[in-house]
This record gives structure tokens, sequence and C-alpha cells, in this order.
């Protein structure tokens, strides 16, 4: 029976990329205060009679551009990962992957742990820098289960683990491979998630940890002058984090740049924001504006760089 044990837990998916499973997923992802913090008596009705239906649609026609055999991107991916990690750390450490939003949910998550008997847990969420959107928002879900399970094992939560040199290694390393096979784009763009800026100014350290990561990671690569701290996925018209992802790939066409490259090391594993926003809709964006190649280089997956990176960050926190 293992007494140790590690809930994985990245963002979520819908179960299919029809847009009914598509419309659920949303409105449960969408419905998290942590993720829009307007006032609910104008947001929920907003969003179950106005934006669902709008974006639902589209949504699942993006979904179903990059579904792949065995399901979301983001969950094969990262049940490879839990499964590589569990073998790594030994029968002795049962790991569990959940989904803040959609299945497999924290919630069962924690209850198999419950079950298995687990008496020291680490709750790792695949976010390498921390924001009160993302982070703050598994370990609430996880305080909610505990209090339910009624179960208080000891409890590690992981906050953030772009700031350890593995990570900075595994992500340098990639490029590095990408470019040794592919070679060496005009420009590097290391595209993260965007978050409003006015999180931001209340306080979220997302900024601050984005320039941390990236400032690192250009360092070790040596590419000061050919790199580019940008953000995507910005949703809405209030401001979020700048500058834009898809208006500095337009900007660097029509200002002859013909070649770039671009990563989203915030992202653990390739999903929707990766594969169908940067490597097809920002491709076409490049190419349209004038660019000739925009090449996307792949998260890590469950690459076995991946699953060292994360077996030590284990390891450190059962040797806490």
């Amino acid at each position: 029976m293992p007494e140790k044990g590690v809930l994985l837990v990245n963002l979520g998916t819908p179960r299919t990329p029809e847009s009914g499973d598509v419309g659920h997923f949303l409105a449960e992802f969408l419905s998290d205060p942590r993720v829009v913090d307007l006032p609910r008596w104008f947001w929920l009705p907003l969003l179950r009679l106005v934006i669902i239906p709008l974006r639902k649609g589209r949504t699942a026609t993006a979904y179903k551009k990059i579904w792949m055999e065995g399901g979301s991107p983001l969950l094969v991916y990262s049940e490879a990962l839990a499964a590589g990690l569990e073998q790594q750390l030994g029968k002795h450490v049962k790991v569990v992957l959940a989904m803040r939003y959609g299945d497999p949910d924290i919630e069962s998550g924690m209850q198999t742990m419950c079950r298995a008997g687990v008496e020291e847990l680490i709750v790792l969420p695949l976010y390498p820098q921390y924001s009160a959107t993302t982070t703050a928002s598994v370990f609430d879900a996880v305080t909610v289960a505990l209090k339910e399970l009624d179960w208080r094992p000891e409890i590690h939560c992981v906050k953030q683990y772009h700031d350890r040199p593995g990570w900075v290694h595994a992500i340098a390393s990639s490029v590095r491979d990408f470019r040794a096979q592919h070679g060496k784009a005009e420009k590097l763009l290391f595209s993260m998630h965007g978050i409003p800026r006015r999180m931001v100014d209340a306080g979220d350290p997302y900024e601050q940890q984005c320039g941390q990561a990236v400032a690192a990671l250009v360092e070790a690569l040596g590419m000061k002058e050919d790199s580019l701290l940008t953000y995507q996925s910005r949703v809405g018209r209030e401001p979020w984090l700048q500058p834009y992802t898809d208006k500095v790939i337009e900007e660097l066409a029509k200002a002859g740049v013909k070649h770039i490259q671009v990563i989203s090391p915030g992202f653990a594993v390739d999903c929707l924001e990766t594969l169908e926003e940067i490597a097809i809709r920002y491709r076409d964006l490049f190419i349209a504006a004038g660019g000739r190649k925009l090449e996307y280089i792949p998260a890590l997956n469950n690459s076995d760089t991946h699953i060292n990176l994360l077996t030590s960050i284990v390891k450190q926190q059962l040797d806490a």
C-alpha cells in the first residue's frame, strides 16, 4: 500500500470535440471566479445565455483540427506523463492525474488517493508559473475535496517550478534540439498565456514570474538579441498582458522578418492554445502578413526530460 502520492493536475479538456461537450467544458471553466472575477449576478447569465452559445461551435471546430486518436492532446500527453512519472518514482508512490475542469476531476483523484491509504500527498499543478487564475484554483479544489472527504494527509503544494534549474535546462534543451534539426530562425518568441492586466496590478505574481523564466531561458540559450517575450490567448476587450503574440507576429512579418519560431514554455503539454492557436492560426497570420515560415517548438509533453524534471521536483518535496 503506497504511503505517498502525487496528484498531477492540468487545466482540463472537453470529453469530445463536439459542441455540446465543448460548451459544458467552457461553462465549468469560465464559471470559476478565479478565472473570471466579475460579479456572479452579471457574469453567469451572460456566460450561459450569450458567451457559451457563441463560442462553443467555434471552439469545437478548433478542437477537431487537433484531436488525436486517444482524445484531446492535453489529456493524451498528460496521461502519458503521469504514467511515466509513476514508473520513475516506483511502486511506493502513487501518481494520479486530475483535471481542474472536466474529467478526471480533482475530487475523484483525491478519493482514489484516500482509498489507497496515501498519508503524504504532493499536489503538483502543471503550471510552471504561479497565478491565482490557475494554480490557486487547483489548491481551492483540493481544499474542498479534503473537507468533503474528511481526510487529513500531510500535504505539499508545489506553487511554481519555473525557477528550478531543471526546468530551465529542459526548455532550453528542447529549443536547441529543435534548432539542430530544423535550423535557426530570425526570431524566437516565448509566448506565454496571458491574463488580464488588472489581475497583475492587484498583486498576481504571474507577469513577474514569466519575465524571470524567460530571462533565465534567454541567458541559457545566449540569444538575447533574437528573442521576445509575448502573451497569447487573450479574451474580451479589456487589456491583458502585453505585447500580444498575434500582434507581434504580424508586425514582424510586415517588418520583413521571414522566419520565426515560437515556443510556449508556460504549457507543460501541448493543447488547443499551442497546436491550434499558434501552430495553425498564428502561422497563417504570419504568412498572410508577408512572412514565410512560422515553426512551433513543441511542449515538453511526455518526454524523458519532462518526466525526469517532475521526478526531481517530487523527490525534493518528499525529502523536504
